[in-house]
């Protein structure tokens, strides 16, 4: 999943994509680079910390100003799925109108309206685990049991997608790295992602230059690549079926090898049984 954000305050890519012509090209780069699928988000959820304040809040007409007709040429040129990267409803149903396929909500479709937008276009899915609000969200996020409260948020989220209509086979899940979750948290969250596989929907999951594959948090996020690669890989192997990222070329090289290192193990298996 390619990342798209025409926004001007992202932490790691804010400003860069804003014109449309930029954003065009941006796009057709991660689709020849062998994006499946791009995410195209027009309002950030940056938290406060130590590359600025929290992202400023939009409006829905700014963030559909940004995303509809970024959405409506991509599909006009290119033959590839595109998600809307937002919480809010009328933002998701003006961009499903334009032409996404999908509806990738960080805030778990807690808001039943978003369910029923999703529903009504027949859309697919993402749905994530976020502890608090994005301006809130680090401040010192805990958990007596992380994984499963995370599994279990997960589940009912899925479930309530279920019922309001939307079929199993599209909905997926994202444990939400980097949305409420400590520095350790994240790698814990990736140590066990069987715990999210078992719940029968596609894992989707998002390491790309987030603070915690910074080496300790020390560098910026431009600089994270071989910590966001090393991470892509760790994810594959634990069964995550989708790849959030910035870096689609090299993610899916590294992706490929770690696939590669698990096919090979189930054929040893199978040899010797």
């Amino acid at each position: 999943m390619g990342i798209l954000n025409v926004t001007p305050d992202s932490f790691s890519d804010g400003g860069r994509y804003l014109a449309s012509d930029h954003a065009l090209r941006h796009a057709e780069t991660m689709i020849t680079e062998g994006a499946d699928i791009l995410d195209v988000g027009g309002e950030s959820s940056r938290p406060a910390g130590p590359y600025g304040e929290g992202a400023a809040q939009v409006d829905v007409d700014e963030e559909t100003r940004r995303t509809v007709p970024v959405i409506t040429a991509i599909q006009e040129r290119f033959d590839v799925p595109i998600s809307i990267d937002t919480v809010k409803p009328e933002v998701a149903r003006r961009a499903l109108e334009a032409g996404a396929d999908a509806v990738n909500d960080i805030e778990g479709f807690r808001n039943p309206d978003m369910l029923d937008v999703a529903s009504s276009s027949r859309a697919s899915i993402f749905t994530m685990h976020m502890k608090g609000t994005p301006r809130t969200m680090q401040r010192a996020p805990a958990y007596d049991d992380l994984v499963r409260e995370v599994s279990n948020f997960l589940k009912v989220s899925a479930q309530r997608a279920l019922e309001a209509g939307i079929p199993k086979d599209k909905i997926a899940i994202d444990p939400g790295l980097g949305f409420g979750k400590s520095y350790r948290d994240n790698y814990v969250l990736i140590r066990h992602l069987s715990a999210f596989t078992r719940l029968g929907h596609p894992v989707l999951i998002g390491p790309s230059r987030k603070t915690f594959v910074g080496f300790d948090s020390a560098l910026p996020p431009q600089d994270r690549l071989e910590g966001s690669l090393a991470a892509a890989a760790l994810c594959s192997s634990g069964g995550a079926q989708i790849i959030r990222a910035h870096d689609i070329q090299a993610t899916r090289r590294a992706v490929f090898v770690a696939d590669e290192l698990r096919r090979s193990d189930v054929a040893a298996k199978n040899a010797t049984s």
